[in-house]
């Protein structure tokens, strides 16, 4: 049934995410991992971006409003991965959120990327990386990428501000 292939240059554009407190949400996105507002909706709505662009994520309390996190066992979002130019805005991030003693549940070396993974104030999983290049990623014998999830060398990652 594959008679279909979705064009090369496809990317996901935004996610859009149910909150119970949308000013404590616009405080992490934006207060602490550095999103711009690009517009607000009250108390009920705002979109916020990197880079100028009309909305990477959107934040609603239409049927959330003061509820509590979704169960971690059931269906739904796992993570928003939330993709960094290069190591050294990764690093730069890390070290921003170890400052303010933000809680991580995470690390990893994918091989194809490194990533530092967090939860919003909501319960939704983050995901902060950065891709290595796409010539760097590791190949199985077959040909097909070999991902993998191991320890990120922290130090290495700091190391990066250094130069």
């Amino acid at each position: 049934m594959k008679d279909y292939q979705v064009p090369e240059q496809t990317r996901i554009g935004h996610v859009h995410l149910k909150v119970s407190d949308l000013q404590r949400s616009l405080d992490f996105y934006c207060g602490l991992l550095g999103f711009e507002l690009t517009q607000q909706y009250g108390n009920q709505a705002a979109f916020i971006s990197a880079g100028g662009y009309h909305h990477h994520i959107g934040l609603n309390t239409w049927e959330s409003q003061g509820q509590p996190p979704a169960p971690k066992h059931h269906p739904g979002l796992f993570h928003t991965a939330i993709l960094y130019p290069t190591r050294k805005d990764l690093a730069a991030i890390f070290k921003r959120l170890q400052d303010e003693e933000y809680p991580f549940t995470g690390f990893a070396d994918h091989g194809v990327s490194e990533a530092l993974y967090l939860d919003d104030p909501d319960g939704n999983g983050v995901e902060l990386y950065w891709d290595r290049p796409k010539e760097d990623w590791p190949l199985k014998a077959n040909g097909e990428i070999d991902m993998f999830t191991k320890a990120l060398n922290l130090s290495s990652l700091l190391q990066e501000l250094d130069h």
